[in-house]
């Protein structure tokens, strides 16, 4: 059974663990190098709680991964907006902890004053499109070869699902 358990400042190491692991592969982040732990302190304290959550993804004491809400674009218009970031342990890769994951999003912005969820995610990256695509995000942008991996420009598609919220 999965839990998710808000983030404390001493769960920051693994989180940045998590993300630098997905660097080598050019596949889900647009970091060409791996960050630091200090470098994502300010991203950590603009989570709280309540309207941008930043869970742990454990299974009984084993840490899977991480799953957050990030504003988007910072102005106030958009506080009902938020992108969703899920990044997993290797090993908790491709065993549907992604599923639940998204799952526990979409079931967290019905709660708060959340009414659209986005996901950003490479055009080659099939398994995270795939994932979005079956819970309803369709494609709501693409960005033709804005990233450049290593020499190879890469498409960045943006994901968005309207859900329930409050009023």
């Amino acid at each position: 059974m999965l839990t998710f358990d808000f983030a404390k400042p001493d769960d920051l190491e693994a989180i940045v663990a998590t993300y630098n692991s997905t660097v080598a592969g050019r596949m889900v982040t647009a970091d060409l190098e791996p960050v630091s732990v200090e470098s994502k302190i300010p991203w950590f304290q603009a989570h709280n709680q309540t309207t941008r959550p930043l869970w742990i993804i454990k299974e009984g004491d084993n840490y899977l991964g991480w799953l957050s809400f990030n504003s988007f674009y910072g102005r106030p218009a958009y506080n009902g907006c938020v992108e969703i970031s899920i990044y997993l342990e290797e090993s908790a890769r491709g065993k549907g902890v992604g599923k639940v994951s998204l799952e526990k999003a979409i079931a967290y912005a019905k709660e708060i004053n959340v009414h659209t969820l986005l996901g950003f995610i490479f055009g080659h990256n099939d398994v995270s499109l795939k994932l979005f695509e079956n819970y309803g995000f369709k494609v709501w942008a693409n960005f033709p070869e804005i990233a450049n991996m290593d020499g190879v420009m890469r498409d960045l598609l943006i994901l968005g699902l309207k859900v329930n919220h409050k009023n």
